[in-house]
């Protein structure tokens, strides 16, 4: 009789175990997966976007580019074709928030050595003294994989423009002229279709932390 018993219990825990994982696995397929928003203008607050481009409500991608990086190689939105990418914008003699914003994207860097369609694109705004020698001194010294990470110079009033009207990362609104000058900590985060996915302010580690888990979520959409 006990023997009896003996087996009902073990049959019975076996069903609650089996029961839990069902359960479990139900609860697990009912949750929305996460996404990320796909930024417009509208979105963004003003000041940080051109004021053409304020009540634009859909289809906002990353304009066409062509800067030279740190090794002197012409970079462009091809360059970047079928890529998620990290942009940010920074410049060599920066004694503030760079450091602090180039050793976060060195960190990303190092999360996405095996991530073959992730990359990091850095602009810098202060063109003129960012020559491509003085990019690649910076890049030796901060560690940057030229494989994975561009640092890019060229015609300021492009940047500039990029940093506005397609970024949409800066409240100055300089155009790129002799005496203007932008600085923003935001990265930026873009997917293979040229959109705006996240903003995230370089200088803090927990917005560091969510953006490589946005990142993430971001790879998982193109795996589906």
């Amino acid at each position: 009789m006990l023997q009896f018993f003996s087996k009902f219990k073990f049959f019975g825990l076996v069903l609650l175990a089996l029961s839990a994982v069902i359960i479990y696995l139900f609860y697990n397929a009912l949750q929305p997966k996460k996404t990320l928003p796909v930024f417009q203008p509208n979105m963004v607050a003003q000041e940080l976007v051109d004021s053409s481009l304020h009540y634009t409500k859909k289809y906002h991608t990353i304009a066409d580019f062509a800067l030279l990086n740190q090794n002197g190689e012409t970079v462009t939105q091809d360059t970047y074709q079928n890529k998620i990418y990290v942009a940010d914008f920074f410049f060599t003699t920066c004694p503030t928030i760079c450091p602090i914003m180039t050793k976060n994207m060195a960190e990303i860097q190092g999360s996405i050595l095996d991530k073959e369609d992730v990359m990091l694109l850095s602009h810098s705004v202060t063109p003129v003294i960012d020559s491509v020698p003085q990019l690649k001194k910076y890049a030796l010294e901060k560690g940057v994989i030229d494989q994975k990470w561009n640092l890019v110079t060229g015609d300021k009033k492009q940047i500039y423009e990029l940093a506005r009207k397609s970024y949409l990362a800066v409240k100055t609104d300089g155009d790129g002229g002799p005496f203007d000058m932008i600085h923003t900590e935001n990265f930026i985060l873009v997917d293979k279709e040229r959109r705006i996915r996240g903003f995230y302010d370089g200088t803090n580690q927990e917005e560091i932390q969510k953006l490589l888990q946005d990142l993430e979520v971001l790879e998982a959409s193109y795996a589906e």
